[in-house]
């Protein structure tokens, strides 16, 4: 898939500076050739709409000094750089659609610190989730968000600032973050926030760089905000026989009192195949389902909330609803929704993830069923309902060979349909390379060209990241 614009005018990775990198980071940190390139072209998007584009060279730099001095030399010689964490994006963010410098942080992944006086943790950006929630055990704390896949790393989570289905009860990755060491296009170091539950000093740089799609800065250190880790946890299964009834007990369950951990709408559909990748079966009879995940410090506290949740259910046509309250259980519940996505992928052309605001997801998803009936399409449906964020596979299943008007057509009408409810195109994946043309749905000419000025006095080069978020200056 090719990204539009005019091509900006850069430098050429000469051998000369490839020799320069070298220096910085060492011969054994540089990759210029090999079938490993290949893995830098790429994010997870799917293959048939793949936005993929060759880097020029691979730089594995192993501190902050290090990024520093590659970004000056980059921007001294005009040279394209696209920081990349675990590869797991899915909207073409960390694909160097101008070639030039990969810069790949994957070498700066410590733990730093661990401060549980003030429930903080301090980590370096290529730090893997898993092993953020790793270092946690054993302490009584936790890193709330949690956007999905473990291997993400934490630098990039908080460029794109992923959500994940955690969010209903603790919100997404700008909550949790206090500070940060960043790096700008230009070789400049900063250090932003820091252990503070307040701050009121100035303009949030932090917060304008978080979710900025490493477009801005590149992180390279964050301070992370803790909490206490919930002593239970217990899982409702609400079966219901039709989709417009799973939705609308949201709202209720929502102003019931207890906000939950998770509050996912998953259909038969997404879940068939699902069962079929992981080996376990869905412990429900249904074509639609609510899944109430709920935290606590007792199981008689959990009992009593999943009984009022449960009759919320009931009142709207579930039933047989199921109590996983053994951590086998839950488990088997939890592998079977995190897989999902896999399950579901070998057909999948595009996932999005329109974000509507939560009393209007019913209607959202009833207008993609009707999009599916009337264009014949498998548009399966699950997500994080209580957020207004569900996720939309465009299926390949089924479409012919015209498969790529359909797909076109679809998912105009699905952005339309987000837009009519006063929704967004992406909720949590970020715009990368790949919503660029699909902006005009959410934002106005106004604030883009207002994007357009910040990028500008941060990266009057165009140097960091070129290709994603805004669409070139033409």
């Amino acid at each position: 898939m090719e990204v539009e614009g005019a091509l900006p005018s850069y430098g050429k990775v000469t051998r000369e500076l490839l020799d320069e990198l070298r220096g910085i980071v060492g011969d054994e940190h540089i990759i210029t050739e090999g079938p490993s390139m290949k893995d830098y072209s790429h994010d997870e998007m799917a293959e048939d709409i793949a936005i993929t584009y060759m880097p020029d060279v691979v730089v594995k730099p192993g501190s902050v000094e290090e990024v520093s001095r590659i970004l000056k030399l980059a921007n001294a010689h005009l040279i394209p750089v696209t920081p990349r964490g675990a590869g797991t994006g899915l909207s073409g963010g960390a694909v160097p659609v101008y070639g030039g410098i990969v810069l790949c942080l994957e070498r700066m992944n410590t733990v730093l610190e661990v401060d549980e006086d003030n429930l903080m943790m301090t980590v370096e950006a290529g730090a893997p989730l898993m092993s953020i929630y790793k270092a946690l055990e054993g302490t009584g704390l936790f890193f709330p968000p949690h956007p999905g896949d473990e291997s993400a790393q934490i630098g990039a989570s908080v460029a794109t600032n992923a959500g994940g289905a955690r969010t209903v009860k603790y919100g997404v990755m700008r909550d949790y973050v206090k500070g940060a060491e960043i790096v700008l296009p230009t070789g400049e170091i900063l250090n932003l926030g820091g252990k503070l539950m307040k701050n009121n000093t100035g303009y949030s740089l932090l917060h304008l760089l978080i979710g900025s799609e490493g477009t801005l800065a590149v992180f390279t250190k964050v301070i992370l905000r803790l909490l206490p880790k919930p002593k239970e946890s217990m899982i409702l299964i609400m079966p219901f026989n039709e989709v417009g009834d799973a939705i609308s007990a949201v709202p209720d369950i929502l102003k019931s009192g207890e906000i939950p951990l998770g509050l996912e709408y998953l259909e038969r559909e997404c879940i068939t195949p699902t069962e079929k990748l992981t080996g376990e079966t869905w412990p429900a009879k249904g074509e639609a389902f609510l899944m109430v995940v709920v935290v606590g410090k007792s199981e008689d506290e959990l009992y009593s909330i999943c009984q009022e949740i449960a009759k919320i259910g009931e009142e709207r046509g579930a039933s047989d609803i199921l109590l996983a309250d053994k951590r086998r259980d839950q488990d088997v519940i939890m592998n079977i929704r995190s897989n999902i996505y896999e399950g579901l992928k070998p057909e999948t052309l595009e996932i999005l993830d329109i974000g509507v605001p939560p009393s209007k997801i019913a209607e959202f998803v009833r207008t993609v069923k009707k999009i599916s009936s009337e264009e014949n399409a498998s548009l399966p449906v699950y997500g994080h309902a209580a957020d207004g964020n569900v996720h939309v596979h465009v299926m390949r299943t089924g479409l012919g060979e015209n498969w790529k008007d359909t797909y076109l057509r679809v998912k105009k009408r699905l952005f339309e349909a987000g837009k009519a409810l006063g929704g967004v195109i992406t909720a949590e994946h970020g715009v990368g390379a790949q919503k660029i043309p699909d902006l005009h749905y959410t934002l106005t000419q106004k604030e883009i060209e207002l994007m357009k000025a910040i990028k500008g006095i941060f990266d009057p080069n165009n140097i960091l990241n070129p290709g994603k978020v805004l669409p070139p200056n033409r």
